[in-house]
């Protein structure tokens, strides 16, 4: 099962005007990710998707390059079933032999960032491929589901007080959605107004629906703290990133503030920043995104310091139907996964990239049993949306 070709692709998908939002990230016009084709010389095609940055924005080029001009090239040639080795060989580089040889890593420069999104790509659709060549699931591959479906909440809020209770409201009618996540942080301009949000949320929608906040790690530590205490009598389910991911103690120190969950993960890469997330008590929910941790091979790495820390696992799914699709074969086999995210935003990515579709029936989703990722590219949205 050699493999043939790697390519890369930026998609930019433009969001119309009526449905933008704004966030801290500005103005949302449109939606990029990076689409990886894997095709073996028997012709199986895989797919994997890639970030350039959190969101769901950021320029794709440089990315498309790594892909397709290095990490890719090395790759032609190679038995595509050899998974565990690519990554290896991916993240090592050139000292990837002492890796193997000596049982540790000896990583080259790009152990973070752009490099990490590009092998989460790679990774994703060799697993797909995997999955196809022996008419398999990947989650069977990764030892078998230990659930059928999951929990889902709806993913959105961006809306001001006067309105975010009608907003999430409208999530949960869309597909009986028990929980709803809404935005905070540095968009408010300040934690009281973020606050009073939720209080707004929270009264128009009754305590039975779960409630999570998410400050896209804009708010700092003091801040952080200061919005739990004004948060405290409306249940919060979860705050999600408090804090800047490059501040694990300013995070542990929210968390040891609050008895309100903390969640995390989104903007890290690899087991080596969860575990340092693990071992300084920072968070209690782990939530690494597919498309920039590393992939399937290394979310299975972070899925397991989670059982080993009794922390559980919400991976972050705001994307394209490629991630979404991988953290579901992920939480299928993953012991401390327990519920994952659901985009009700605008997001072709999602809904028009790939023939099939995710249904959320009374608030749960379930995994595919069709070979590999059990997705179909739709070749035509492909090559509307390519940037050149």
């Amino acid at each position: 099962m050699k493999i043939k070709s790697v390519d890369a692709t930026w998609l930019r998908v433009p969001i119309p005007e009526e449905k933008q939002h704004t966030s801290d990230f500005g103005r949302m016009r449109s939606f990029d990710t990076v689409l990886v084709r894997i095709e073996t010389v028997g012709g199986l095609v895989g797919h994997g998707e890639a970030k350039a940055g959190v969101g769901n924005l950021g320029d794709g080029r440089a990315l498309v390059a790594l892909i397709g001009e290095e990490l890719g090239g090395q790759l032609i040639g190679k038995d595509a079933s050899r998974i565990a080795g690519h990554w290896e060989e991916m993240y090592n580089g050139s000292r990837a032999h002492f890796a193997i040889e000596r049982g540790h890593v000896f990583p080259a420069l790009g152990r973070r960032g752009l490099t990490i999104s590009a092998i989460s790509g790679i990774d994703i659709a060799l697993w797909d491929i995997l999955g196809q060549s022996l008419n398999v699931p990947i989650w069977q591959l990764l030892g078998g589901k230990c659930r059928d479906d999951l929990a889902a909440y709806a993913s959105g809020g961006w809306a001001p007080a006067e309105a975010i209770g009608e907003q999430l409201a409208g999530y949960i009618e869309a597909g009986g959605f028990g929980a709803v996540k809404m935005r905070v942080g540095s968009a408010d301009g300040d934690a009281l107004t973020s606050a009073r949000r939720v209080a707004a949320a929270r009264k128009y929608l009754g305590e039975d629906v779960g409630i999570m906040a998410d400050a896209h790690g804009t708010f700092d530590s003091a801040e952080a703290k200061r919005f739990c205490r004004l948060v405290t009598d409306y249940n919060l389910a979860w705050f999600e990133e408090p804090v800047t991911a490059d501040d694990i103690p300013g995070c542990a120190e929210v968390r040891a503030s609050t008895d309100i969950p903390i969640a995390a993960g989104e903007s890290i890469f690899t087991r080596f920043d969860y575990r340092d997330l693990a071992l300084a008590r920072a968070v209690d929910i782990f939530q690494p995104d597919l498309a920039i941790c590393g992939g399937i091979t290394e979310a299975m790495r972070i899925a397991a310091l989670a059982t080993r820390h009794q922390i559980r696992l919400a991976p972050h799914m705001w994307g394209g139907a490629i991630m979404f699709a991988a953290g579901l074969h992920i939480c299928a086999t993953a012991p401390a996964a327990f519920i994952v995210e659901y985009s009700l935003g605008h997001n072709p990515l999602m809904h028009d990239l790939v023939a099939e579709n995710f249904p959320v029936v009374d608030g749960r989703i379930e995994v595919s049993d069709r070979p590999g990722l059990g997705l179909t590219i739709d070749t035509d949205f492909v090559r509307a949306h390519a940037v050149s």
